[in-house]
C-alpha cells in the first residue's frame, strides 16, 4: 500500500529538511533568500551546503551537479562527486559553499549565437534556491541557471526568473495603486499538463520514423481512429495502469504534485496534469516528468 503524505517530496531537500538540519541563523537567511532574494553570504552559504552534502550522502549520493536548461531543448548536467584528498592518501567527502552557488561547465557545445569562440567558452551556472534540490540516481542535482562570461543569457530559466519579477513588480505597483501598501511580492504560478503516447517497444523499434524523429511520418491510418472517441476518459488498460501507478509514486517522491490521469482522445495517447505551483519551479517540475516519463515507460517495455 502507498502512503502517499511519507513518500511526497521524500527525494527533495525541501522546507521540512532544512528547517531540521540547518542551524536557525542560516534556515531564516535561506528563507530571506527564497522569499525575497535577499542575498546569502559566505558562511550561511557553506552552513546550507554542508546541510545539503550529509543529506545527499545519506540518500546514496556520491556526486552533484548543477542542473540547468540551456537552449536545446532538454535539460544537461556534470556530475562532480564530494571527494576532496585528505592528504594521507585517502579522501573526505565535502560540498563548499562557493561549489553550491556557482559552477563552470564547459559551454563550447551548447547553442549560444556565435558570441563565445571556443577557446573561450566559459559558461557559469548559478544557483537557483527557490527551486529546492533533490537526490536522484546516486546525484544531488541543484536547480540553476546559465549565462556566459560576459553576461549574455544562455538558457532559458533565466528569461523566467526575469519575467516572474518584472510581473511582481509590475503587480505590486497595481495593488499600491488600489491601497495595498503592504504586498512584498506577487508569485505567478502556473501547472503544464503532459500529452503523451505509449506505444510498445517492440513496435516502437521497427519504426525509424518513431526513433529519429519521435513522430510518426509514414504508414497507413489506424484501422480505428478518434471516430468514436470511446478511448477519450475510458477504462485504462492493466499495462497502462501499473505504468501511471509507478509514475505517480516517483513524481510523488519528487514533490511533483501529479493529480490528474486519464485516457487522451487517439488511440495510445495519455494525459498527466499537476496541481498549480510557483511557475519556476513548476518548470522544473515539468522537466523532470518528461524525463521520469520516459524511464518509467522503459520498464513496461513501452516507450
Amino acid at each position: 500500500m502507498v502512503k502517499v503524505p511519507e513518500i511526497f517530496g521524500s527525494k527533495v531537500f525541501n522546507d521540512d529538511v532544512m528547517k531540521e538540519r540547518l542551524p536557525k541563523p542560516a534556515y531564516k537567511a535561506l528563507k530571506a533568500t527564497i522569499e525575497n532574494g535577499e542575498s546569502l553570504d559566505s558562511d550561511m552559504a557553506n552552513a546550507v551546503a554542508h546541510a545539503m552534502k550529509e543529506w545527499a550522502i545519506e540518500m546514496g549520493c556520491t556526486h552533484y551537479t548543477h542542473w540547468f536548461q540551456p537552449l536545446t531543448g532538454v535539460t544537461a548536467e556534470k556530475h562532480d562527486s564530494f571527494i576532496t584528498p585528505d592528504g594521507d592518501g585517502k579522501v573526505i567527502m565535502t560540498f563548499a559553499g562557493k561549489e553550491l552557488i556557482k559552477g563552470e561547465p564547459d559551454a563550447s557545445s551548447f547553442p549560444s549565437g556565435g558570441i563565445r569562440a571556443t577557446f573561450e567558452a566559459r559558461g557559469y551556472t548559478a544557483w537557483d534556491p527557490t527551486s529546492p534540490a533533490f537526490a536522484k540516481d546516486g546525484t544531488l542535482y541543484i536547480p540553476t541557471a546559465f549565462a556566459s562570461y560576459t553576461g549574455e543569457v544562455l538558457d532559458k530559466k533565466t528569461p523566467l526568473l526575469r519575467s516572474m519579477e518584472r510581473l511582481s513588480n509590475e503587480a505590486i505597483r497595481i495593488l499600491k495603486f488600489f491601497g495595498k501598501d503592504n504586498v512584498k511580492r506577487v508569485i505567478t504560478n502556473v501547472g503544464p499538463e503532459q500529452e503523451y503516447f505509449l506505444i510498445d517497444k517492440a513496435m516502437y523499434d521497427a519504426r525509424p520514423d518513431l526513433i529519429y524523429t519521435g513522430r510518426t511520418l509514414f504508414g497507413a491510418k489506424a484501422p480505428k481512429g478518434q471516430e468514436l472517441d470511446d478511448h477519450y476518459f475510458g477504462s485504462i488498460k492493466t499495462r497502462v495502469k501499473d505504468f501511471m501507478a509507478e509514475l505517480d509514486r516517483e513524481l510523488w517522491s519528487y514533490g511533483i504534485l501529479a493529480k490528474t490521469k486519464h485516457n487522451e482522445v487517439a488511440p495510445s495517447q495519455h494525459e498527466i496534469a499537476p496541481i498549480f505551483t510557483t511557475t519556476n519551479v513548476a518548470v522544473d517540475h515539468n522537466e523532470l516528468m518528461m524525463e521520469i516519463l520516459k524511464k518509467t515507460a522503459e520498464k513496461f517495455d513501452l516507450v
